[in-house]
């Protein structure tokens, strides 16, 4: 084996562009910035029925800042429990669906405790042909799915391949509840130790995930690290603008607050909106707008419950197309909008509002990005947020505290005046802070690391 070769990883990632799933952009990021950083990268990944069809769950603009020097892998999937209608069941589901349900239950059971893993099956037989054929050096895999893990493992054992395990979500702690996600003897436990004992590198994105499982896995705990995510500097401009209401005329104060991501059921709508609506009473935000930028859950037929939730908020008709206004309460959904277009969101935007569900275990994606727009950003999330954690340094954070309206449509005020007195210097300021989380540095422990297990791979080979 030569010593010159490019180092070859196979990166285990069921979601991955043009998906818009939870966690893509993370996916996106790593193999790029992999492939900058001298290695052959191949990609595992969901394939497009599913994505399209199934789930109806794409972003194809997305898809074009994939690296072209990535090879991207679509094993096969059974998609046996998302088969609704009877003309999608096979011959023998239709003729015995008594016996193919037992079947099936039998296979959560006893080969892998998740609806994908017959993905995983058919990555494992992909990857072991194709490493007979040109070995891989190490393998990095995602969750969730988790169904990613066990392949990693499987892998291992059969070819002794190193692997990194990146919890991007967690497995068996129910991020909202903060309790486990599983009864005692479930399989998912078992399977959990399994290939966390073998793994050469366990990856969270927060302290508080890798400290709860480093308690309940003190074995691994030495293998376990944080790597963050982050923002991503191919979709942002070099430089941060102050906010467009800096530049208006005196007495011309009409701030544009800004949600930007998707929204879930998860998610604390109504006390946003009602503290909005609360904001509006102060005298100079009587033309205050709140733009919510984003799609209605991950999934196709998710958004019909965030529908009534917005409108019940807003205390008026039921939100219609992207972009329809609700001239009382100036709440507008504006819907989706491409990662290659969010800068132009952010910099039309005064102020950002950072909605997220959950509290200590939960640091959404989207904070790094808000940042590193340079605005203002007002909390509204349950106390003790993970993501507290990295706006506590941040100069232009509003926190209320929590979620009373009241306190809410304080900081919404507060900030909205902020940002009308921003200038240059301080937008500077705020995007310095925000560039020691810029994806690239964010992801150099893990680079390394997976750098480190590939050379030692090919010189054991070698």
């Amino acid at each position: 084996m030569s010593p010159h070769r490019r180092p070859r990883l196979l990166y285990l990632a069921f979601y991955f562009p043009p998906s818009r799933a939870s966690g893509v952009y993370r996916a996106r990021a790593t193999a790029n910035r992999l492939v900058q950083q001298g290695f052959d990268v191949t990609v595992f990944t969901a394939p497009l029925p599913f994505l399209y069809d199934t789930i109806g769950s794409v972003d194809e603009k997305l898809g074009e800042t994939v690296d072209p020097s990535i090879t991207v892998v679509r094993p096969k999937l059974n998609q046996y429990s998302w088969q609704t209608e009877l003309q999608d069941y096979s011959g023998f589901r239709g003729r015995f669906p008594h016996l193919a349900q037992s079947m099936y239950e039998w296979g959560q059971e006893h080969r892998f405790p998740e609806r994908y893993g017959s993905w995983a099956r058919a990555c494992v037989r992909k990857a072991l042909r194709m490493h007979a054929r040109r070995r891989f050096d190490v393998v990095l895999a995602t969750g969730n799915p988790f169904a990613s893990f066990g392949a990693a493992w499987r892998l291992h054992q059969l070819a002794r391949i190193p692997y990194i395990l990146d919890y991007r979500d967690s497995w068996t702690l129910d991020l909202f509840s903060e309790e486990p996600a599983f009864a005692d003897g479930d399989p998912a436990w078992k399977w959990e130790s399994r290939v966390l004992k073998s793994a050469s590198g366990i990856v969270f994105v927060n302290e508080a995930l890798r400290t709860w499982h480093a308690e309940r896995y003190p074995g691994q705990a030495d293998r376990m690290f944080v790597v963050p995510n982050g923002w991503d500097a191919d979709t942002f401009p070099a430089v941060a603008e102050p906010p467009p209401s800096a530049a208006a005329p005196a007495g011309g104060l009409a701030p544009r607050f800004a949600y930007v991501g998707t929204l879930t059921g998860k998610q604390p709508i109504e006390p946003m909106v009602e503290g909005f609506r609360r904001a509006r009473e102060h005298p100079d935000m009587a033309n205050a707008e709140l733009d919510l930028h984003g799609y209605l859950g991950f999934f196709k037929g998710s958004d019909g419950g965030l529908r009534k939730r917005l409108a019940a908020g807003a205390g008026d008709a039921e939100p219609g197309a992207p972009g329809e206004q609700d001239p009382a309460p100036r709440v507008r959904y504006r819907g989706p909008v491409s990662k290659t277009e969010i800068a132009e969101v952010y910099r039309t935007s005064d102020v950002l509002v950072f909605l997220a569900g959950g509290a200590r275990y939960v640091t959404s994606g989207k904070i790094f990005e808000y940042m590193a727009a340079g605005r203002p950003i007002v909390s509204v999330h349950a106390p003790g947020s993970a993501a507290e954690e990295i706006l506590r340094d941040y100069p232009l954070w509003f926190n209320p505290g929590g979620l009373d309206p009241e306190d809410i449509a304080a900081s919404m005020v507060a900030a909205a005046k902020a940002a009308a007195g921003l200038d240059g210097r301080q937008v500077t300021e705020a995007r310095g802070y925000a560039d020691r989380f810029e994806r690239n540095v964010a992801l150099e422990p893990l680079v390394q690391r997976l750098a480190g297990l590939a050379g030692r791979k090919r010189a054991v080979a070698g």
